[in-house]
């Protein structure tokens, strides 16, 4: 059997088993199953490692708890306005979209500016169009509503705050309880190709068009084949300036640091020194797997060839 990997997160932040009930725990564990199974299952088939992470991302969009997709945000206008960005590590192939509306699964989006548009990063109305001339499936705005995400926007719409996800506590302690709800997947295929995709609704009463980490490829959206294929999740504008997913493959490429030493650098060391919060999950071109991240919690999941799974939420990984 040839070697095969993938990687899922779904947002990290200030995620406290105090603040969580049983309840919401499990049916968080049960979402992160749900998209790394979808992607497993590719993969074990010897499917390619796109098509896999396309799927355990669609799973994520198409769920509520998860900022991406269906549980995407509400701006400042109050409407969702979604980013993906895809890459193929084999060919350097990448496609973007940001500011998007009514589209069901932004990553397909993603997919279909990288395969079919000779582009690689397409906005608003225009990338709205390219998904009507490609027939991907578009929702209404009741699909994309959800009565939590528009409570937490409630609470803010009124003032120049934004919240980086769903937050539980008044306005006074909003920014002490960060969550980045970003999803992604990262994976390495039995005929060692790596791909990495990222899909998010991103920050709650964002304006004037602002755009995070994860549609810029580079920051963070990046894979190669020779190195490894990085998602991440976190503070966007950070990310963006430490071109943090890319850094980690030029760290391993240059200085050949391995996967997890790279991150590590990365996420502890270049992000925390310029106050960067978040996190990011990793495969390399021999299918280890790393998910590393500087808050008190990131939803993660992987599994392999070997049989190996790994379930998180807060520090400490799930026994399985």
């Amino acid at each position: 059997m040839g070697k095969y990997s993938i990687v899922i997160h779904g947002g990290a932040g200030t995620i406290l088993k105090s603040d969580m009930t049983p309840q919401l725990e499990e049916a968080y564990v049960r979402g992160l199953e749900e998209a790394v199974l979808a992607g497993k299952n590719i993969l074990e088939k010897g499917g390619d490692a796109l098509d896999a992470i396309q799927d355990a991302i669609r799973t994520l969009e198409d769920n509520l708890l998860f900022n991406a997709g269906r549980g995407s945000v509400f701006t400042k206008k109050g409407v969702q306005e979604m980013d993906a960005a895809i890459m193929d590590g084999k060919t350097l192939k990448a496609g973007a979209i940001t500011g998007v509306r009514n589209v069901r699964n932004p990553i397909q989006l993603a997919y279909e500016v990288m395969a079919e548009s000779n582009h690689v990063f397409l906005s608003g109305k225009g990338a709205n169009d390219f998904a009507i001339k490609r027939g991907l499936k578009l929702e209404p705005d009741d699909y994309f509503f959800s009565q939590f995400r528009y409570d937490q926007w409630k609470e803010i719409r009124d003032s120049d705050t934004y919240s980086l996800d769903h937050t539980h506590q008044d306005l006074n302690e909003l920014m002490k309880d960060k969550k980045f709800g970003t999803v992604g997947a990262v994976a390495l295929d039995m005929h060692g190709n790596i791909a990495a995709a990222t899909s998010t609704g991103g920050m709650t009463n964002k304006k004037y068009g602002r755009i995070g980490d994860s549609p810029v490829i580079g920051a963070g959206t990046y894979a190669n084949n020779n190195t490894c294929g990085i998602s991440c999740t976190g503070h966007g504008e950070l990310f963006i300036r430490s071109v943090a997913a890319y850094d980690v493959s030029a760290l391993m490429e240059y200085k050949g640091l391995s996967l997890e030493e790279a991150m590590n650098e990365v996420v502890h060391k270049k992000l925390v020194s310029i106050q960067g919060a978040g996190g990011m999950i990793g495969v390399d071109a021999e299918g280890n797997t790393a998910m590393v991240f500087n808050t008190a919690g990131m939803y993660r999941a992987m599994m392999n060839h070997k049989g190996e799974k790994i379930f998180g939420i807060y520090r400490e990984n799930y026994p399985i």
